[in-house]
C-alpha cells in the first residue's frame, strides 16, 4: 500500500511556520502589532485606531516596494539582519516623501523551506525599520512554497498605510519657479536600487565594497517629520532607480527642468562601481542615487530659512542644485 501524503512530505512545514509566528510575537518592540491594536501576531488582520478628529479631508495613501537582486548579496554572505530595514525604508521613504507619515506596515516573505535562523535576522531588521520609522508592524505573511522556489531562493515584499491631510499633500507643483533650490539629504550608500549592475561591477575580491553594498537604505521619515513644518517646502522626492534626474522629474511641473551642481561629496561605492565595472558616468547618473537618497525643491525665497531650520531641527541637508525654465529631460 502506498505511503499517505503530507503537508510536511510536499515540502511545508506548519510547525516551523508557527514557531517563527510565536517568535514575532515574542519581539520586544513598540513597533509590533499588540503594542497598539491588541490584536497580536497570528490574528486575519492588523489595524490601528484612528483619530478622525485630527484630520479635516483626510487622504489614505500606500505604497508596496521589495528590496530586488540586494537579496543576493545578502544571500552570497549569509547576512540577512538589515534586509529588513532596507524593505521598510524602501516602502516608508515612498510614502513620506508625499507629506504622509506611515503608520502601518505589513511583510510578506515567500521562501522554498523556513530557515528559522535566516526568518528571524529578517524580521528583526523589519522590526528595526519600523521603529525608525514610528510605524507599527501591523501583520505579514510567510509563504513556504518549495515548488516555485528551489534551495535557498526567497523574496521580500512589503507594504505601508498613512493618512495625511489633503492640504498638505506633496508635491506641489503648480508652487514651483525657476530659481527654487533643489537640497539634497546624503544617502547611506546605494541603498536598494541598481543591484543588477552593481553586482556584477564590484571585484569579487573586494570585502569592503561587498560590505558598503549592504549597508541598509536610510530611512527618512523622521526627517521627513521635522522638514514638512518648515516654510517653502514644495516637493520632495526619494531617490530610487531611475537616480536623481528620473526621480526628482517625476515631481517637477513640465515647464521646469532640474540643474544639479555635483559638487556634494559622492560614497566611494560609486567610484568602485564606476572604475571596476567600466560604467559610463552618464549609466551611473541614470541607475544610482550618487549621495542623495533625500531630494526636495524649495521656494527661493525661503530657502535660507528653509537651510537653517533644517540643521536646527537636526537634518543636514546640502544645496545639490535648482530649478530653471525648460523642458529637458534627462536620458
Amino acid at each position: 500500500m502506498a505511503a499517505k501524503q503530507t503537508y510536511a512530505g510536499a515540502g511545508v512545514d506548519i510547525e516551523k511556520g508557527d514557531r517563527f509566528a510565536e517568535f514575532i510575537g515574542k519581539i520586544p518592540s513598540k513597533a509590533i502589532g499588540r503594542a497598539q491594536n491588541g490584536l497580536g501576531i497570528g490574528g486575519f488582520a492588523g489595524g490601528l485606531e484612528l483619530d478622525w478628529k485630527a484630520f479635516t479631508r483626510p487622504i489614505l495613501l500606500s505604497c508596496t516596494d521589495g528590496v530586488g537582486t540586494k537579496l543576493l548579496v545578502a544571500q552570497k554572505f549569509q547576512k540577512f539582519d538589515t534586509i529588513g530595514i532596507d524593505l521598510v525604508a524602501m516602502n516608508v521613504n515612498d510614502l513620506a516623501v508625499c507629506g504622509c507619515m506611515p503608520s502601518i506596515f505589513l511583510d510578506y516573505i515567500a521562501t522554498g523551506y523556513i530557515n528559522e535562523t535566516r526568518l528571524q535576522a529578517i524580521i528583526r531588521g523589519i522590526v528595526e525599520g519600523c521603529e525608525q520609522a514610528d510605524c507599527l508592524l501591523a501583520g505579514g505573511e510567510t509563504a513556504e512554497m518549495p515548488d516555485l522556489y528551489h534551495g535557498e531562493d526567497f523574496d521580500l515584499a512589503g507594504f505601508t498605510v498613512g493618512l495625511v491631510e489633503k492640504d498638505k499633500m506633496l508635491p506641489r507643483p503648480e508652487l514651483m519657479q525657476a530659481g527654487d533650490v533643489v537640497f539634497g539629504v546624503a544617502s547611506s550608500g546605494v541603498h536598494s536600487n541598481g543591484y543588477s549592475l552593481a553586482r556584477k561591477a564590484v571585484k569579487v575580491d573586494d570585502q569592503q565594497a561587498w560590505d558598503d553594498l549592504l549597508v541598509p537604505t536610510k530611512i527618512y521619515v523622521r526627517d521627513m517629520k521635522a522638514l514638512l513644518p518648515l516654510g517653502g517646502l514644495v516637493g520632495a522626492a526619494h531617490i530610487t532607480g531611475g537616480g536623481l534626474y528620473g526621480n526628482i522629474e517625476r515631481v517637477l511641473p513640465p515647464q521646469l527642468q532640474l540643474k544639479l551642481a555635483w559638487d556634494w561629496e559622492i560614497p566611494r561605492i560609486f567610484g568602485k562601481i564606476e572604475k571596476d565595472g567600466n560604467v559610463d558616468r552618464d549609466e551611473m547618473i541614470k541607475v544610482f542615487n550618487m549621495g542623495i537618497g533625500l531630494a526636495l525643491v524649495v521656494s527661493k525665497s525661503q530657502a535660507d530659512a528653509f537651510e537653517a531650520g533644517a540643521l536646527m531641527g537636526g537634518v543636514a541637508v546640502f544645496r545639490a542644485g535648482n530649478l530653471e525654465a525648460g523642458t529637458a529631460r534627462f536620458g
